[in-house]
């Protein structure tokens, strides 16, 4: 069976449950990174011809099994696994892996004996065989790589998270280059000068049509191992990875001494090195970095890694670099270089972006996007605030898919939006002193709620209000006059009352009509999409399913007035992320198959427990749903019923709970203790004894196996009240039988909703065996995926509404009363306070 991204995220994330505790997440996800791509290698290269790697013989994964258990696991991994596989690889040096007999670490003896076989175990299970469970074309192992990335900066803290650059910010920035479209080659190359673990790196070359040749520089010797691991996990094992300080000791050089150039550069650099001079004279730099725009200021190096992207930019080249906010307005030595790079004409573009998006600071960054091909064309510079559109992410902020989304499309389109983004003409730019902080130039401010003192005087809802709703109006313009009428000029009356708001907009013949034209809208692309997803084969790409997808649905609902396009888009990619993406590579992996499983987890002795079965292409409840469904609403109506005498129980307990209540002889109240009671009080009585289910209770009908429910109320035989028994014997009495007889009913239907779920379980696990894949294909795609993103989509249609009726009856409940009739009220109330207290005698 195919592996699914969740199981191998999961999987791999338990590795780290085997170190965790013992170092800090900086340290041990270079441990577990290094298993994972040493099982990779294995996995695809052991033993191939002319693949991009050579695996040793003694080196392989299975090579490393062999090791479990040994005594000497931690210094074998040394020196018979990582060292031959460094050697024979001029992509891999030694300084790339961490040391696995590091006592420090890992522990000493058996601790680090069964910590390392632990951990070995976890690559060692069977669905983890990345050699099969790859599609072609599609990174799996690549994103887990990134998924264990992101984990690790998130539990590295502040200062140890600078290793990686959020995934969603790497590709703004490689969709803002506009590498995606350029006719690119092998020989197209691609620079970032402080690489980190090269994932913005690999996002540009994801964007590019032809995979171009990637090269990189980090100063941390650990974390450019890490780069390289990921190139050759990501399929760009040519990719240059150099360890060393880009500013002080640059490793790409042409022949001539001067700095190396490309295509495209794009940088993560620290915010604010502080240290960026050390082994630099910036005065006498020998590759003329600052030559043309000055040298930054020694404790502010954020200037310093943009200019060394300019220089290290082809004469046609396009760069991106995350800077933190200051660049835009701090004054002196940075002020001086703001204006001069203005004035080139090399700066295209700044996105602003939401603050704490970054593992190494919590501060607002933003992206300068720099292009020197048409920098004498240059007549503005395009700006984007994108510093409202994030969700949040435990303690950090993420960019959703609809932020990326809007950022890219409004870059690359040049679109004004208000609030958002516009073209800032140099001239504008000049006039502000070369200050590129973009609150001067956009304005994304909500609108503010203005009281209006006349309506709070005199009532009626303010025109300038309900203007200000013009994006409904224009679409149901009789709703508007349905729902108000005139008070004076400039004010309004709602014609409903509030509580009737939402059912009178709802029924109205115009929204009614917008909402219909909506669901028309959704059914044209459910067809079509239906009928392109049913055509899904083996082999099939699921990144570019998704892309495909999730652009037709974008592309279909742009325009619509009043739905948010891009919040429609957001439905489909939460749903990808969550569900489909897993579905879709199973297709890729085996095709149209429903296959079951054994549900297994061990018990407390460590024993495999069968925990019963699942599907997870066809879930068993879509089964139900489409051939079991009259089944599955009889087991519904008993299950009701069971809560309903369930209740029944529970509010008797409570009724006759108290201290001189008919239960409150009993420790616990159970049929046991409700059945001993009855005995006693019969002893100290002489009442007939209670025995459930022979004279006390009406004969069963022979043709139904559950007993009914016995209505003592109706039967005044069974509370024959005998010369010994008193008022309070025969309650108690009562009481205790109705529970006894409420608790054999509940009995009797758990039984019965237990027999009938495990007849239909049985049912239904027989169903898979004989489905078409025409059926599968409809179970899957109709009654699954659709379904769900139906439901999704129009939820967003509920959200019109409630918007609307919403903001509507805050205007009216603001003021529904006048000040006058406020003052009224008040002066009446006292009144009669003075009139209560002069009854009282009091003055």
């Amino acid at each position: 069976m195919a592996l699914k991204k969740s199981d191998l995220y999961s999987s791999l994330w338990a590795s780290c449950d085997e170190l965790r505790g013992g170092m800090d997440a900086s340290q041990y996800k270079d441990y577990v990174l290094v298993f994972l791509f040493l099982k990779y290698v294995s996995d695809k290269y052991a033993g191939k011809a002319f693949a991009p790697l050579t695996i040793p013989s003694g080196s392989t994964f299975a090579d490393l099994v062999a090791l479990k258990g040994s005594k000497d696991i931690g210094d074998d991994i040394n020196k018979k696994i990582i060292a031959p596989l460094a050697a024979a690889n001029d992509q891999l040096s030694l300084n790339d892996f961490p040391d696995f007999n590091d006592a420090s670490k890992l522990g000493s003896g058996k601790e680090m004996v069964d910590r390392l076989t632990n951990l070995i175990g976890i690559f060692q299970t069977p669905g983890l065989d990345f050699s099969k469970n790859r599609a072609e074309g599609d990174d799996i192992l690549g994103d887990a790589y990134e998924y264990l990335m992101r984990h690790f900066a998130t539990e590295s803290g502040k200062s140890k998270g600078q290793f990686y650059t959020p995934a969603e910010v790497s590709r703004i920035m490689a969709q803002v280059l506009g590498i995606g479209q350029a006719e690119t080659t092998a020989s197209t190359t691609v620079y970032d000068p402080t690489c980190g673990s090269g994932s913005l790196l690999l996002k540009v070359a994801d964007e590019a049509r032809v995979r171009p040749t990637l090269y990189g520089q980090e100063k941390d010797t650990t974390t450019a191992g890490l780069a390289r691991m990921n190139m050759i996990l990501h399929d760009c094992p040519t990719a240059t990875i150099s360890p060393g300080n880009t500013l002080a000791d640059p490793k790409f050089i042409q022949s001539d001494g001067s700095l190396a150039s490309f295509d495209y550069v794009v940088a993560n650099p620290p915010f604010s090195d502080k240290r960026w001079t050390t082994g630099l004279d910036p005065e006498n730099d020998p590759f003329e970095r600052f030559t043309a725009f000055g040298v930054p200021p020694a404790k502010q190096g954020d200037y310093a890694y943009l200019l060394h992207i300019l220089r290290s930019l082809k004469s046609t080249g396009t760069g991106a670099c995350i800077l933190p906010h200051g660049v835009l307005f701090r004054g002196n030595a940075e002020a001086a270089i703001r204006k001069k790079l203005i004035r080139s004409g090399y700066l295209k573009g700044i996105i602003g972006l939401p603050a704490n998006l970054f593992y190494g600071t919590g501060i607002p960054a933003c992206i300068l996007v720099l292009e020197k091909g048409h920098a004498h064309e240059r007549e503005g510079i395009f700006m984007i605030d994108a510093s409202g559109g994030f969700m949040k992410d435990g303690n950090k902020n993420r960019l959703r898919s609809r932020d990326i989304h809007k950022i890219v499309d409004a870059f690359t389109k040049g679109s004004g939006i208000d609030g958002y983004s516009r073209l800032v003409p140099l001239a504008e730019i000049e006039k502000n002193d070369f200050n590129l902080n973009l609150p001067r130039y956009i304005d994304n401010r909500e609108a503010e709620d203005i009281q209006d003192i006349e309506a709070h005087l005199h009532g009626g809802i303010p025109a300038a209000d309900l203007d200000a709703l013009a994006d409904y109006w224009k679409v149901c313009p009789g709703l508007q006059k349905s729902l108000f009428k005139a008070n004076r000029p400039g004010y309004l009356d709602l014609t409903v009352e509030t509580n009737g708001l939402k059912d009178a907009t709802h029924a109205h013949a115009e929204f009614a009509a917008f909402v219909g034209g909506l669901e028309t809208h959704f059914d044209a692309w459910r067809k079509s999409t239906a009928k392109s997803l049913r055509g899904l084969e083996p082999g099939c790409h699921p990144k570019q399913v998704i892309h495909d997808l999730s652009e037709g649905l974008l592309a279909h609902y742009l325009g619509r007035p009043l739905l948010d396009a891009y919040a429609v888009y957001q439905h489909l990619m939460d749903y990808w992320a969550e569900t489909m993406q897993d579905d879709v590579y199973l297709i890729a992996a085996d095709g149209w198959k429903a296959e079951t499983y054994r549900i297994l987890v061990e018990d407390k002795k460590g024993k495999p427990k069968d925990k019963g079965w699942t599907c997870d292409l066809v879930p068993k409840a879509l089964i139900v749903a489409r051939y079991f469904a009259k089944e599955q609403t009889a087991i519904d109506a008993r299950q009701a019923e069971l809560e309903s005498v369930t209740a029944q129980l529970t509010e008797l307990e409570e009724e006759h709970g108290g201290e001189d209540g008919a239960f409150s002889e009993l420790e616990k109240v159970n049929a046991a203790a409700v059945k001993a009671r009855l005995k006693e009080i019969k002893r100290s009585t002489g009442v007939p004894p209670v025995n459930p289910g022979s004279r006390n209770k009406p004969a069963r009908p022979q043709e139904s196996p559950e007993p009914e429910l016995l209505r003592v109320a109706e039967d005044p035989a069974i509370y024959h009240i005998t010369p010994k028994e008193t008022d309070d014997d025969a309650i108690e009495r009562q009481a205790l039988l109705e529970w006894l007889n409420l608790s054999d009913r509940a009995s009797a239907l758990k039984k019965t909703i237990k027999q009938a779920e495990a007849k239909l379980d049985a049912a239904a696990y027989a169903k898979y065996l004989k489905l078409t894949e025409d059926e599968v294909k409809t179970l899957v795609v109709d009654d699954k995926w659709l379904v769900t993103l139906d439901t999704a989509i129009h939820g967003e249609i509920d959200r019109i509404e409630q918007a609307l009726t919403s903001r509507v009856k805050e205007l009216a409940g603001r003021y529904a009363t006048p000040l006058p009739e406020l003052t009224t009220r008040v002066a009446d109330f006292e009144a009669k306070v003075a009139a209560h207290l002069a009854k009282m005698s009091y003055d």
